[in-house]
């Protein structure tokens, strides 16, 4: 997640005019309904202004000289007009409404449409609440501008227009006088209005820091209950909701003075005009009805000059929001128009990775040098240990980044990014978290091919071997299975993610980690599936269970980013290097069907550097002494710094061990099967050295100090020699 502090902290703003430019750009494919809404703004301009130059001739004419022709006329003019005026702004009303409700569908359309599109890079580094942010307010606001721009901008500034023309065709000294209204209006909005713009963009910004505060909150509900962390979470808001406060109490304190700033100068122009007009009319300079027409003209061009700078502030708020959306828009996609390119192959017969490199960060390589070659009909698979590389290459097969270095090549041509949707039309991977999307079970293996029909899905979860636990739902493959799958067990989910693989009838189905979240029978079950599916197809899987991998083709061991050993389990564990020793580490371990109960070999308890200078006898008294715990997902096992009193031995799942480090808690390692932690702890009496916080659910054997202390007791000239083996681990 990138650190919010690390945006630029001195954004180039954008101001209302590029704002406003932006959006007569954005109503450019809807020029003719444009056109008819401005001829019925001007409709409605022409009939605004000729109501107070109606005044004159009322007063000077109709009233003081008595011709009640002129008076019927006027009266019949304007009272025609209205009706007509009125017609017309009721068809433009309908027709705006329909073009900014079509222009903000298109807008959202077109940001959801550049999200699909973003590299797998850049949508990882994109936070959740920013991207809501996105959809909500900055969305909002420009909605909010859009829908307030004909009553508080456009119309008012026609108005200005027209007025300003007739000023000076009533009386050219007083409408010169009137010009002092625009320094005198936009002075205080001109200095104010840029501070409003980057109280404006930085409001923005919090409230897409929030919306991730909360979303990171509700995701990590059971984490805050488990732990009683409900006042720390509620600080932390506290501290996010008193930032969003002050940018708040900013960003309205400053367009109010953008407003208020042009209204005090407005109100003392008026006066001026009136006791100037009074004066000449006074002298007889000016007749009665064209003093009544040029006040009331003034009056309207004071009134629109102030809608257009009450609404300035609403444009500025715009203007963040679509500088937010326009550097959104401006991230590259993996989308390429630099020619056609070869279409792939329905069927291809070989991959091959030629020396392929790669790194999320530029510090850090993750794949180095990378070559193998996956034939159709193969069955191959890639182990190592967490962080060696073997899910970046899955990665980058699937097309998610861009090789830093080296060629990625199908059937000898390179892999082009432009090729990417028609390459992976024919794969279908089965996820470690199988994601459901919040739809019916058929409509969640039919995503696997959209033009599936309803036999092809059922087919395929027959296949899958889901299709009886379907049928027993409430409503069958039409139910519904909640958000993220929540309403089906892990190994529903699981057997329906093969099922949506399966319909796609896929030349190469890739299984990444696909059991190791669920228990010791769900994962034999489902392994067993996926052993008869496979059959006849290539199949790339992605393990850190070895068990799983006996009778593969070949199989690819990493470390470090490399492929250090190949060939088939037999010839890997002749050769006792790297897979051999990881062979020995996951055995010696006996779990039993529904995972609650574990146990281990005094073998296997060799295979721990502190235990191996203990004899047979002492190994087969402290094996039966290990407990069986099991521990969910997201559940810290021990903390940094409390009192160390056992020793664990991971029999399965996945943990990270984190340090407290300058900007918080860092991850330092990550052990799965067969890996274990806090040894020290059976001999000494100290804090723990970090936190051991489980990823997936877990099955933990543990040894307290006190167990392993009463068999030590029986070989009291082991202990010197385990102290010495404890100082140099420590």
């Amino acid at each position: 997640m990138p650190d919010p502090d690390a945006r630029n902290p001195e954004p180039s703003l954008m101001g209302p005019g590029a704002c406003v430019r932006w959006i007569f750009r954005s109503l450019a494919p809807y020029r003719g309904a444009a056109c008819l809404i401005l001829l019925g703004l001007l409709a409605e301009t022409a009939f605004s202004a000729a109501v107070p130059m109606s005044f004159r001739y009322l007063i000077d004419r109709a009233l003081v000289g008595r011709d009640g022709r002129v008076l019927v006329v006027i009266l019949v003019g304007l009272g025609v007009a209205a009706v007509l005026v009125s017609l017309a702004g009721l068809g433009r009303d309908y027709l705006y409404a329909r073009t900014t409700a079509a222009l903000l569908r298109d807008l959202r359309a077109r940001l959801f449409t550049h999200l699909q599109e973003l590299s797998v890079r850049d949508q990882a580094g994109a936070r959740t609440g920013d991207v809501l942010s996105h959809f909500s307010g900055d969305l909002g606001a420009v909605e909010s501008a859009l829908t307030s721009a004909v009553p508080w901008a456009i119309l008012p500034a026609l108005d200005l227009l027209f007025s300003s023309v007739l000023l000076f065709v009533l009386d050219w000294r007083m409408a010169l006088l009137s010009l002092l209204i625009w320094p005198v209006a936009l002075l205080g909005p001109r200095v104010f209005a840029p501070l409003a713009a980057r109280a404006s963009y930085e409001k923005r910004q919090q409230e897409g820091d929030t919306l991730s505060l909360v979303q990171e909150n509700l995701s990590a509900q059971p984490v805050v209950k488990a732990f009683g962390l409900e006042d720390w979470a509620r600080a932390a808001f506290g501290t996010q909701n008193k930032t969003i406060f002050q940018s708040a109490a900013r960003l309205n304190f400053l367009s109010s003075m953008v407003e208020r700033s042009a209204g005090i100068g407005i109100l003392l122009l008026q006066v001026l005009i009136l006791g100037v007009g009074g004066y000449l009319a006074y002298e007889g300079q000016l007749s009665v009805g064209s003093l009544v027409s040029f006040q009331t003209l003034f009056l309207t061009l004071s009134y629109s000059l102030s809608y257009v700078t009450q609404y300035t502030p609403q444009l500025m708020q715009a203007a963040g929001a679509v500088q937010r959306l326009e550097a959104l828009l401006a991230q590259p996609t993996q989308r390429r128009d630099a020619g056609e390119p070869p279409a792939a192959p329905d069927r291809w017969r070989e991959i091959r990775f030629e020396e392929v490199s790669f790194g999320y960060t530029p510090e850090r390589r993750n794949l180095d040098r990378v070559s193998f070659t996956l034939r159709a009909g193969e069955r191959v698979a890639f182990v190592g240990a967490s962080g060696s590389g073997k899910s970046t290459v899955l990665a980058l097969l699937l097309g998610f980044y861009e090789a830093d270095e080296g060629r990625i090549r199908v059937d000898g041509r390179p892999l082009e990014p432009s090729q990417l949707a028609a390459f992976r039309r024919q794969i279908a991977p089965v996820m470690q978290e199988s994601f459901l999307f919040n739809v019916s079970v058929r409509e969640n293996i039919r995503l696997g091919r959209l033009t599936a029909t309803d036999a092809e899905v059922e087919e395929a979860a027959r296949r899958a071997e889901i299709e009886a636990a379907v049928r027993d739902l409430p409503e069958g493959f039409e139910t519904r299975v909640g958000e993220r799958g929540g309403r089906l067990s892990g190994g529903q989910r699981q057997r329906i993610a093969i099922a949506r693989a399966l319909v796609r009838n896929p030349a190469l189905l890739v299984l990444d980690e696909a059991t190791s979240a669920l228990d010791a029978a769900a994962e034999a079950a489902i392994n067993d599936t996926l052993a008869r599916v496979g059959a006849g197809r290539t199949v790339l899987m992605v393990t850190h269970r070895l068990a799983s991998v006996v009778d593969v083709d070949c199989v690819y061991v990493m470390d470090q980013g490399r492929i250090v050993e190949q060939g088939r389990h037999a010839e890997l564990l002749a050769r006792d290097g790297a897979y051999a020793a990881l062979w020995e580490k996951q055995h010696g371990f006996t779990l039993s069907a529904n995972s609650d109960y574990a146990a281990v070999t005094p073998e296997r308890l060799r295979d721990v550097p502190l235990l191996s200078a203990l004899d047979a006898e002492s190994l087969a008294t402290l094996a039966p002494r290990f407990v069986t715990e099991l521990c969910p997902a997201d559940r810290e096992v021990v903390r940094e710094g409390d009192a160390g009193d056992r020793f664990y031995l991971i029999v399965r799942g996945r943990v990270e061990v984190l340090k407290e480090g300058v900007t918080g808690e860092e991850r330092v390692a990550v052990l799965t099967d067969g890996d274990h932690f806090g040894e020290l702890a059976l001999l000494r009496d100290e804090p723990r050295s970090a936190t051991v916080r489980t990823v997936q659910p877990c099955v933990f054997l543990s040894l307290v100090r006190e167990s392993f202390l009463q068999v030590l007791d029986r070989a009291p000239e082991l202990r010197d020699r385990l102290e010495e083996i404890a100082r140099q681990r420590g």
